[in-house]
């Protein structure tokens, strides 16, 4: 399976993003679906992920009520739909799929985007 993920950018405190991550290759296996988020120097992070129904969705705190995840199976795509954005959210965003279930937990996900720059403006 591959992952691309695009949609990242510069925007200004409280701007909004989209990012989205196309999966390709053996996608008839149904996954879970992730993002993660990366500062230079400081581990990976947990941002949301979305079971293959889309019924069960986790977010780490710092994002909820800001952040949304959703995906589209018949495209094999996952969304991030970013408001309120904040200099904290700046970072290297990538997706993954790999997990039967959705979990915050890396070591469960086999594969992984290249990732897309955040940057957020103070």
């Amino acid at each position: 399976v591959q992952l691309q993920a695009s949609g990242g950018g510069l925007v200004q405190t409280g701007g909004s993003l989209r990012l989205s991550c196309l999966a390709s290759g053996r996608t008839f296996i149904p996954y879970a679906m992730a993002w993660f988020r990366q500062v230079p120097g400081e581990e990976r992070e947990f941002v949301a992920t979305i079971s293959v129904s889309g019924l069960n969705i986790y977010y780490t705190d710092s994002v909820k009520g800001r952040f949304t995840i959703s995906r589209d199976n018949a495209k094999n795509t996952v969304y991030l739909q970013m408001n309120s954005l904040k200099p904290e959210d700046t970072a290297l965003y990538y997706c993954a799929t790999g997990a039967a279930q959705a979990t915050m937990d890396s070591s469960l996900y086999k594969y992984w985007g290249q990732g897309t720059l955040v940057t957020v403006s103070s």
